[in-house]
C-alpha cells in the first residue's frame, strides 16, 4: 500500500518545472491586475446580472480602486495541488472605498463584487500572457461569479487555470450579518421580515476567506506529511462525483478539517509522528463519527477555564444548528464554512467514508485500487438515475432568482423531499445535484441560462428486498385525515384494502417467467427417480441449463408440440420448427461393474439413457427423441436433454485439440458435467441472495453475443464475472438495478488487470488465506510459463472458483490474449457510452442501440445470413446493415428449412406435426462448423449464438491469399 501511495503521489505531485511555470503565470496575472487604473464602473458593465439580482442600477455605481492585496490561496499555497486538473486560487481583496456602509443589504454587495471582476476581466483580455478568460461561479452560487484565467503554455496537456476570487476583509460590521438579521428586505412572510442566514454567510465568506486561509496555512507550515495526506484526501474525493461537489465537499473544507485535527482546537488528534496514511485514516474516521451534523464543530479554540465564553459558544452554536444542516464554524466563530452543505449530501459523504474505511480493512493492498483509482460516478454508484429537465419551469423562479438561498438550491431540495416521501424506506439515500451554472456564461446575460441543465438524481436502494417490495402499508383506516393525505399523495395508485391485521395497504402481483419450467422439471425429476427397469437406480437429478437459474437471455417458452398427447389443439396457426433442449444431469447409484475404458463408459451411459427414455415413454406416455449423441424428452411444452455423470469419468484427463493455432478445450464428459453441476448450484444460491443478479447476467450475455464474442467467452464465465461484482462490490454497494450492474460488468472487463491479477470468485465464502495463496501461486506459474510468448498466455482471463482454482473450466484456452484485448476495447467503449446515456441522455446518432449493435467495419470480411432462415428469427435484435466493402458472392436461401410451420393443416395429425419438430437444430452453427472444417487455418470466426444474422471473419495469417481479396 505504502509503495503504491508513493508512486501515486509522484505521479500527481507538481514537479519543479511545472511549479516554476505556474509561479510565472500567476505573477504575470497579479501584475496585470495590480496595474489597473482607477475608473468609474456602473451597471452597464453587467446589465443582465444587475437586473436579475433585483438591484437598482443607481445603487451600484462606484469608482474602481486597485486591490488592497493579491495573495495565493487554495491547495497550491500549502503544497497539495495535484495534476492533471489543478488550479491556483488568487485572492483579490477589494478596497473598502468601493463600497458604502449599507451595501450588505439587498444584494448590493454581490452586484458591486461582479462589477469589480468585469474591470479585471477587461484588463486581462489585453494581457499577452493570457490565452482565455471564462466566467464561472463560486460553489455554484450564481450571485458570486469568479474568473477562470487560462494562461498561455503553462503546463502542456494539463487543464490548469487561475481562479480569481474577490475577498472583502473587514468590509462590513459582522454584527449586521449575524444569523438572525434580515438583509434581503423583499423576503418576508405575512408582512414579517425573514432572517437570511445563507445570504449573510455568503458575504461573510468573502470577508473571512483570507483569515481562514491563514489559519490553514499555519497548521500546514513545515508539515510535509499533512500536505501529502491532504493530497490523498483530494484524490479520494475527486474520484467520487456525488460528494466532490458544490453542496458537499471541496478541497478547502478538507484542508480546514485536517488543520482543525492538527491544532489545539481539534485536540491535536493529528501529531507530528503520524505518517500520511495515518492522517488520511484519522481524517476519514473523524468525518464518519464527528458532530458536524448533530452538534456542529468549531475551528475556534476555547479557553478551558473561561465558563462564560464556553456558554456563549454553545448558545451561538445552537443558533448555527437552527440555521444550517451542517455546521463547521470558522476560526473567528462568526461564519459557517459549510453553510451550503445539505444534510443529504453530508449523509452521502459519511456513507462514502464508511465504505472507504471498510475497503482499507477488507480489500487487498489496503484497498488502494478501490480508494484512489476506481471512478465512483453517479452512473456506477447509484442503482437508479433520473434526469429532470426543469428548463423554463416557472415554478422554479416564482420567488425570484435570489432570496436568502438561490431558487435552484431551494427547488432541488423540494424534489429530494418529494422522492424521499414517495420511496420511504426503499431508498438508502437520495442524492440530487443541480449544476445550475451554464458551461458558457457571460454575466452580461444575467441568470437566464442558469438551470437549463437537467437536475440529476441518484437513488441508492436500501436492499433488494425493500426496493422490489410489492406492498406499501398505508395509514390505519380509522385515521381519516391520514387516509385522505395518503390518497392525495398516491392518487390512482392508492387502493385501500383491509387485511387480516387491520392495516391499509397498496399491492400488486408479481409475475414469474420460469414458474412453468421449474414445475415441469420437478415432475420430470420425480418420474426419473421412479424409473425401476434399469440396472442402477437414479440417485439424483440436477438441472444444468442456465434457464433453470433464470440466466437465459431468452427464457424458454412452452412449445405446443412438446406437450402431452392429450393436449387440445389451440388456435395458433404457425409455430416454431425448432426447439432448444435444456440439459439435465442424472447420477446413478454406485457400482463396481462399470468398464474402465473411456469410450466404453460413454457407450454404457448412452445405453442407460436409451433405456430411461424407453421407460418414460412406456410408463408416462412421454415423447423421447434419441440420437447418437443425446436423448431428449418432451414434456409440458419443454425439451429436456438427459446427461449421465459417472464418478469414474472424473479421473479421465482433459484433452485438447488444435484449431486455427488456438487450443480448444475438450473436457471429459463427466468432468464437464461435474463442474457445470457445481457451478449451477452455486449460481442458484447467489441468485437467491441478489434478485438483480439474473437480469444483469442476461444483459451481459446479450452484450457479449451481440458483439460476436459467442465463441470466445463461455456463458459460465460471464456468470462468474457478474458474480464478482456482487460479491466484491467495493468501493460500491452491491447493485440493486440491472443497468448499474451491467455498467459495472463492462467496467470490470475493461479496467481489471488481467495480465497481473487472478479474478477470484468466492461465491460461498469458502476460500481461506491458504486457498488464495495457492491460487496466486498457480496464476504466477501460468504467467512465468508463458512469459516468453506474451501473446499466448493461458489463461489470458484467469477465473478462479472453489471448484476450479486453476481456471481450467471456462477460460483455459479462450479468450486468448488478443481476443481479450478486443473484448476489453469493446467493453471500454460501451461503458463510456452507457455512462453518457445515463448522465446526459440520448443525443445524436449514439443511442442505447449502439450498446448492442456491433460495428461491422472491424472485420476483414462479413457473411450476411438469410434472416428468414434463422432458427429463431424473433431473437434477432438488430438486422445487420452493410453499406460499404466489396461484395464477393451472394447465395440463395435453401428451401429445405423453414423456421415456422403450419400445424393444423387438413388430414395432419398432432403426431405427424411433432415428427417435424427439430430439437437443437441450429443451421448457423452447422454452417460455422463446415466453414471452420473447410478453412482450418485461414481465419477466425465471430458470431452471435443468440440469433444474429451476421458472421465476422478476421484473417488468421496476413499472408493468406484470402487476405489479398
Amino acid at each position: 500500500m505504502d509503495l503504491k501511495v508513493s508512486e501515486l503521489l509522484n505521479d500527481v505531485r507538481l514537479d519543479p518545472k511545472t511549479t516554476s511555470s505556474v509561479d510565472s503565470a500567476v505573477s504575470a496575472v497579479r501584475d496585470a491586475v495590480d496595474g489597473i487604473p482607477d475608473q468609474v464602473v456602473g451597471a452597464d458593465a453587467a446589465p443582465g446580472f444587475i437586473r436579475d439580482l433585483g438591484v437598482p442600477p443607481d445603487k451600484v455605481e462606484f469608482t474602481f480602486r486597485r486591490p488592497g492585496s493579491i495573495v495565493v490561496g487554495g491547495s497550491y499555497s500549502i503544497g497539495s495541488a495535484a495534476k492533471p486538473g489543478f488550479n491556483v486560487d488568487l485572492l483579490v481583496r477589494m478596497p473598502k472605498e468601493c463600497f458604502r456602509e449599507k451595501d450588505f443589504l439587498n444584494h448590493r454587495y454581490h452586484a458591486k463584487r461582479c462589477l469589480y471582476l468585469t474591470v479585471i476581466k477587461k484588463q486581462l483580455e489585453s494581457c499577452q500572457d493570457v490565452r482565455r478568460i471564462e466566467w464561472s461561479t463560486f460553489q455554484n452560487e450564481a450571485r458570486k461569479p469568479v474568473l477562470l484565467v487560462h494562461p498561455v503554455n503553462v503546463v502542456e496537456g494539463s487543464e490548469f487555470f487561475i481562479r480569481i476570487i474577490p475577498t472583502a476583509t473587514l468590509l462590513f460590521d459582522a454584527g449586521r450579518l449575524n444569523l438572525s438579521r434580515s438583509n434581503v428586505r423583499s423576503l418576508n412572510q405575512e408582512g414579517a421580515s425573514q432572517a437570511t442566514p445563507k445570504y449573510n454567510n455568503s458575504i461573510l465568506e468573502d470577508m473571512l476567506l483570507e483569515e481562514n486561509m491563514e489559519f490553514i496555512k499555519k497548521a500546514f507550515l513545515g508539515r510535509k506529511e499533512l500536505a501529502e495526506a491532504l493530497l490523498l484526501l483530494n484524490i479520494w474525493a475527486r474520484q467520487r462525483s456525488s460528494i466532490y461537489t458544490h453542496d458537499c465537499l471541496n478541497g478547502f473544507i478538507l484542508s480546514a478539517i485536517v488543520a482543525y485535527l492538527a491544532t489545539g482546537s481539534g485536540g491535536n488528534r493529528i501529531d507530528t509522528s503520524m505518517n500520511r496514511m495515518q492522517i488520511f485514516r484519522i481524517t476519514l474516521k473523524f468525518i464518519a463519527t464527528s458532530n458536524l451534523l448533530d452538534k456542529g464543530i468549531s475551528l475556534q479554540a476555547l479557553s478551558r477555564h473561561n465558563v462564560s465564553e464556553e456558554r456563549k459558544h454553545f448558545r451561538d452554536m445552537n443558533k448555527f444548528r437552527q440555521s444550517f444542516d451542517v455546521v463547521l464554524r470558522d476560526s473567528s466563530g462568526q461564519y459557517n464554512l459549510a453553510f451550503w452543505m445539505t444534510r443529504a449530501a453530508f449523509l452521502e459523504l459519511r456513507d462514502e467514508v464508511s465504505c472507504t474505511l471498510d475497503c482499507m480493512e477488507k480489500c487487498k493492498d489496503g484497498g488502494f485500487e478501490e480508494i484512489f483509482i476506481t471512478t465512483i460516478d453517479f452512473a456506477a454508484k447509484f442503482d437508479f438515475c433520473m434526469r429532470v429537465n426543469l428548463k423554463g419551469n416557472s415554478k422554479v423562479y416564482t420567488s425570484g432568482f435570489c432570496m436568502d438561498a438561490e431558487c435552484w438550491s431551494t427547488y432541488k431540495e423540494e424534489v429530494r423531499c418529494l422522492l424521499e416521501r414517495g420511496l420511504t424506506d426503499r431508498a438508502n439515500s437520495i442524492r440530487v445535484i443541480w449544476n445550475s451554472t451554464p458551461s458558457q456564461w457571460n454575466v452580461e446575460d444575467g441568470f437566464t441560462g442558469f438551470g437549463n441543465e437537467p437536475l440529476l438524481i441518484g437513488i441508492l436502494a436500501s436492499s433488494h428486498e425493500k426496493i422490489f417490495r410489492v406492498v406499501d402499508i398505508g395509514p390505519n383506516a380509522e385515521d381519516k385525515l391520514e387516509v385522505i393525505k395518503f390518497r392525495k399523495f398516491w392518487g390512482d395508485k392508492a387502493e385501500l384494502r383491509r387485511f387480516k391485521d387491520g392495516v391499509i395497504a397498496e399491492s400488486t402481483d408479481p409475475i414469474s417467467i420460469s414458474g412453468g419450467l421449474l414445475e415441469a422439471f420437478e415432475v420430470l425429476s420425480k418420474r426419473l427417480r421412479s424409473v425401476e427397469d434399469i440396472p442402477l437406480k437414479i440417485s439424483s437429478v440436477q438441472p444444468l441449463d442456465s434457464a433453470f437459474r433464470s440466466m437465459a437471455v431468452f427464457p424458454p417458452q412452452p412449445h405446443l408440440l412438446a406437450e402431452g398427447k392429450s393436449n387440445a389443439r389451440r388456435s395458433t396457426k404457425y409455430i416454431s420448427t425448432c426447439i432448444k433442449s435444456l440439459e439435465v444431469m442424472i447420477q446413478l447409484e454406485g457400482s463396481g461393474s462399470w468398464p474402465m475404458d473411456e469410450v466404453a463408459i460413454e457407450k454404457t451411459k448412452t445405453a442407460f439413457l436409451l433405456k430411461i427414455g424407453e421407460s418414460l415413454q412406456n410408463k408416462w406416455g412421454m415423447n423421447c427423441i434419441a440420437s447418437e449423441d443425446e436423448v431428449n424428452v418432451l414434456m409440458s411444452g419443454y425439451a429436456f436433454c438427459l446427461r449421465i455423470m459417472h464418478e469414474r469419468g472424473l479421473t479421465v484427463l482433459r484433452k485438447h485439440s488444435v484449431h486455427n493455432d488456438q487450443k480448444k478445450p475438450v473436457l471429459s464428459s463427466d468432468k464437464e458435467l461435474f463442474v457445470r453441476g457445481q457451478h449451477s448450484s452455486m449460481i442458484n444460491g447467489l441468485y437467491g441472495r441478489f434478485i438483480t443478479y439474473g437480469p444483469v447476467v442476461r444483459l451481459a450475455k446479450r452484450w457479449v453475443t451481440s458483439h460476436l464474442f459467442s465463441d470466445f467467452l463461455a456463458e459460465e464465465a460471464i456468470e462468474s464475472l457478474v458474480a464478482y461484482i456482487f460479491l466484491n462490490p467495493f468501493p460500491f454497494h452491491a447493485p440493486c438495478s440491472r443497468i448499474t450492474g451491467f455498467l459495472r460488468f463492462l467496467r470490470l472487463l475493461s479496467d481489471y488487470d488481467w495480465n497481473f491479477s487472478p479474478l477470484i470468485v468466492d461465491i460461498n465464502n469458502d476460500f481461506t488465506l491458504k486457498d488464495k495463496q495457492e491460487i496466486n501461486e498457480i496464476f504466477i506459474i501460468s504467467r512465468k510459463t508463458n512469459e516468453v510468448k506474451a501473446k499466448e498466455i493461458e489463461p489470458a482471463m484467469f477465473l478462479a472458483t472453489s471448484y476450479d482454482k486453476g481456471s481450467q473450466a471456462w477460460t483455459k484456452f479462450s479468450p486468448s490474449s488478443w481476443v481479450l484485448k478486443r473484448i476489453v476495447s469493446y467493453a471500454r467503449s460501451s461503458a463510456a457510452l452507457l455512462t453518457n446515456l445515463i448522465l446526459r441522455g440520448q443525443s445524436g446518432p449514439y443511442t442505447w442501440e449502439c450498446l448492442f449493435r456491433t460495428p461491422l467495419n472491424n472485420y476483414d470480411a462479413v457473411i450476411l445470413l438469410h434472416k428468414e432462415k434463422l432458427p429463431f428469427p424473433q431473437c434477432l435484435l438488430f438486422p445487420a446493415e452493410m453499406n460499404q466493402g466489396k461484395k464477393v458472392i451472394q447465395g440463395k436461401a435453401s428451401k429445405d428449412f423453414q423456421p415456422y410451420m403450419s400445424v393444423w393443416r387438413t388430414n395432419e395429425s398432432l403426431e405427424e406435426a411433432r415428427n417435424k419438430l427439430m430439437v437443437n437444430f441450429d443451421p448457423t452453427r452447422c454452417f460455422l462448423e463446415d466453414l471452420q472444417t473447410e478453412f482450418p487455418d485461414t481465419f477466425n470466426v465471430w458470431y452471435d449464438s443468440l440469433g444474429g444474422d451476421v458472421v465476422g471473419l478476421t484473417w488468421e495469417k496476413q499472408g493468406s491469399k484470402y487476405a489479398k481479396l
